[in-house]
């Protein structure tokens, strides 16, 4: 019988290491605009996120919003959209993705609580989606289709 990881990789899946947090939450690295950052893969979040206050760090040009953020504790938060962004995890990447930034002090401040590192945003299910994502919680990975293949 052949190890998952082998039968991804035969249909052009690539591998790649999540990290468990003291708050069990999956932490991904990522790269915006060619930059790094940490991230929580969260299958909840209908959009990848970033938190405002790194819109320069990641060198995104924003736009006021008029949709409103909720989750992790927090209700209607005032979001911006950047736009035409390139995303990569691993070898996999994309150009112009859209990603919503807001106020992400509240999910930080629960994960320092926790002795866990803040992050930079969350990977939501849109890019979940486009990946063919599939999460392996035993080995602590996530398995993306890669863009090398027909998505």
């Amino acid at each position: 019988m052949k190890s998952l990881k082998t039968f991804l990789g035969e249909k052009g899946f690539v591998k790649i290491p999540l990290i468990l947090t003291n708050t069990n939450h999956f932490e991904i690295k990522a790269e915006i605009n060619g930059i790094e950052g940490r991230f929580i893969l969260d299958t909840g979040a209908s959009s990848t996120c970033v938190g405002a206050d790194c819109a320069e760090h990641f060198n995104l040009n924003t736009e006021d919003s008029q949709v409103k953020a909720a989750g992790a504790g927090a209700n209607n938060l005032d979001t911006k959209i950047s736009k035409k962004n390139t995303l990569s995890i691993g070898p996999w990447s994309k150009d112009k993705v859209k990603l919503i930034l807001f106020n992400l002090s509240h999910v930080n401040e629960a994960l320092i609580q926790h002795d866990s590192l803040p992050v930079h945003g969350i990977i939501g299910a849109d890019i979940l989606k486009k990946t063919k994502a599939i999460i392996d919680y035993g080995k602590k990975c996530v398995y993306l289709k890669s863009n090398r293949y027909e998505l």
